[in-house]
């Protein structure tokens, strides 16, 4: 008999773990607007371009018809995406596949791969100061000034929790004295993973056609990035609170919605531009289980719902693996 549970939930980090507690049954709220998205001029959106008037109304009625969570299912759940993986990360094996190998936009699950690289090479707790080239990355920036100096961890966690351009930009720079650099080491430490269908050209997954991906290449990427335990500590935070240089704080919401809706989510990266779609990089976990699905060019609203339901399948459904 099928049941569904609508679940609420708080995560509160501590250290490098996430207590979920479940709360009292309650409807997951409709997907809003994304801040982190990006809509570059010349490019042909998957969707028409809409009237703020139409927008609100569309939002309006996106809220009368909130999504329940996901029952667990006896089959894979269908979904609405183009590209889809489910990948077990201690054994790498497959449990579905959609497109895997389509060629796609990655948007901002790059920046995946760019906090990987950045905490892989170390030395964390040095101090980085912020360059006029860094600052050229609209439109999503965090507004770090030129000047300004930080600490490598500090924008290492800002960049993987609210996703910002410039901070991108910084850390590339940084690390390999030049963006044009940086992607190189991009390039080359994806095929080493064995990323082998994808090439990119800038840290932070701004449209350009020289960029992309696949799900199955992202999720290569993903399983290497879940084994890092900075990077794991970094993308399960609900929120952080970032400090600017002149002492002014601002708390940043992480992008990925499924961490405050289901418990057993623990990450990973959100990405949306017009060409790319809704794209999403999720992990989540139950004793012995590992999983990570990637969902790329999904919509605003069904991006939650089927990699969610996606997660739910592959943790709990003996079939899945």
């Amino acid at each position: 008999m099928k049941r569904w549970y609508r679940v609420g939930f708080a995560c509160y980090a501590v250290g490098l773990a996430v207590l979920c507690l479940a709360a009292e049954p309650t409807t997951i709220p409709p997907e809003d607007e994304n801040p982190n998205a990006v809509r570059p001029t010349g490019v042909s959106p998957h969707r028409s371009s809409s009237k703020r008037t139409h927008h609100a109304t569309a939002k309006h009625r996106e809220s009368e018809e909130p999504i329940p969570t996901q029952t667990v299912p006896g089959s894979v759940p269908k979904t609405g995406a183009s590209s889809v993986i489910v990948i077990d990360v201690h054994s790498g094996e497959v449990l579905y596949e959609k497109n895997p190998d389509q060629i796609r936009a990655p948007a901002s699950t790059t920046k995946l791969l760019t906090g990987l690289i950045v905490a892989e090479s170390g030395n964390l707790d040095r101090p980085v100061t912020v360059q006029q080239v860094d600052t050229l990355a609209e439109p999503v920036k965090l507004n770090i000034k030129p000047g300004d100096t930080y600490q490598r961890i500090d924008l290492l966690r800002a960049l993987l929790v609210k996703s910002p351009n410039d901070v991108a930009r910084c850390l590339a720079r940084d690390n390999a004295g030049s963006i044009e650099a940086f992607a190189e080491r991009m390039n080359q430490r994806a095929f080493a993973l064995g990323a082998k269908n994808s090439h990119f050209v800038n840290p932070n997954g701004l449209p350009d056609a020289r960029q992309y991906s696949s799900a199955r290449d992202l999720s290569t990427i993903a399983r290497v990035a879940y084994a890092n335990p900075t990077i794991r500590s970094i993308v399960c935070l609900p929120q952080l609170v970032f400090r600017y240089a002149n002492g002014r704080t601002r708390e940043l919401e992480n992008t990925n919605k499924l961490l405050k809706r289901l418990p057993y989510c623990n990450g990973m990266k959100t990405g949306y531009t017009e060409a790319a779609g809704k794209c999403l990089i999720a992990s989540g976990s139950r004793p012995g289980k590992d999983i990570i699905v990637v969902v790329l060019g999904d919509s605003h609203s069904g991006v939650w719902r089927d990699a969610g339901a996606l997660l739910a399948w592959a943790l709990w459904n003996p079939s899945a693996g």
